[in-house]
């Protein structure tokens, strides 16, 4: 049935437009030839490309999944195209080494940078230090990764002038190869939970044991679950990563300021919810703290204070 199509339809119009190239651009026919099987191969493979991506949508309803299949369907189908195409241009070559070979070359030494982008999206692809999803800082840069392509990811900037590590609204493109000479950061591989800490000042008149007891109070009423899943996700992330705590239970440190004695919470948190967290335990620390009469929020302040004329604090020693 192929052969019959073929001999019916392709073929007759292959030679009809290779006749009318001739007759109207007068190029060779060699050349016709090499442009029309080009032009078929990629409307082929465009084709096949597109009923995939349409099974794909169909089957199922997941992002993450379409978007994973989509990039790669992309990479293949320029893969193909790219190996079938340049053994129809380059036929005198005895073999597609010596071709791959020639190309390789003329990249390496014409286009180093974008070469070096190159190997690290292979980097990417095969030892997947992130994905797409997850949230990573890069040298200066932080943000959640919304796309992996051959020469840059991009990302959804975090942080900068905003507080908490939310979304400034910009995207930033770095080139795949900075991975090779910038730290890499991942907040959700391994372990996908973060130390978080509030500072808490209250004055020296306060009693700060019972403000310290609240706070426990509060800080442990909030992350309890929280703590549990940590467990398990250390559990997950050793056999991977030398990956040690000795304890996974939110607590209060004690120590002395200008202004007050400060105590601090610390508590692991999501990454993408260490604003929202932080907003519910100070709401609740505010609203406890009102409600004691010896308990006060200190800050920095300035007193003055006048003596007598005949008070000593208004002599100056004099030195020796």
């Amino acid at each position: 049935m192929p052969d019959f199509i073929a001999a019916t339809f392709i073929v007759p119009f292959i030679d009809s437009a290779i006749q009318w190239l001739e007759k109207s651009i007068g190029l060779p026919p060699y050349v016709q030839q090499n442009i029309l099987k080009s032009v078929t191969i990629v409307f082929l493979l465009w084709l096949i490309r597109l009923t995939v991506l349409k099974v794909v949508n169909k089957r199922t309803h997941d992002v993450r999944t379409r978007y994973q299949w989509q990039k790669s369907s992309a990479y293949v189908s320029v893969g193909i195209a790219l190996l079938v195409i340049g053994r129809i241009w380059f036929e005198g070559f005895d073999a597609l080494t010596t071709y791959l070979g020639l190309v390789s070359a003329g990249i390496a030494i014409a286009l180093k940078d974008v070469l070096t982008s190159f190997v690290g999206w292979i980097f990417l692809l095969w030892r997947r230090p992130f994905e797409v999803g997850d949230r990573i800082q890069i040298g200066n840069h932080a943000g959640d990764v919304i796309d992996i392509r051959i020469f840059q990811f991009t990302l959804n900037e975090i942080g900068n002038w905003v507080d908490a590590d939310q979304s400034t609204g910009r995207v930033i493109h770095i080139p795949n190869g900075l991975v090779f000479s910038a730290p890499l950061v991942n907040y959700t591989r391994g372990f996908r939970y973060i130390w978080d800490e509030i500072p808490v000042l209250v004055t020296f008149e306060s009693d700060w044991k019972k403000a310290k007891s609240i706070l426990l109070q509060i800080v442990d009423q909030h992350t309890e679950v929280l703590t549990e899943q940590a467990e398990h996700g250390v559990l997950e992330a050793s056999k991977k990563f030398m990956i040690f705590y000795s304890t996974l239970s939110p607590t209060v440190y004690t120590s002395v300021k200008d202004s007050g004695v400060n105590l601090t919470l610390r508590y692991l948190v999501e990454p993408r919810k260490r604003r929202s967290r932080q907003e519910v335990l100070w709401e609740e620390i505010l609203t406890a703290f009102a409600a004691e009469t010896d308990i006060d929020l200190a800050y920095p302040t300035i007193r003055y204070y006048r003596g007598s004329e005949n008070s000593p604090a208004d002599h100056t020693p004099s030195g020796e």
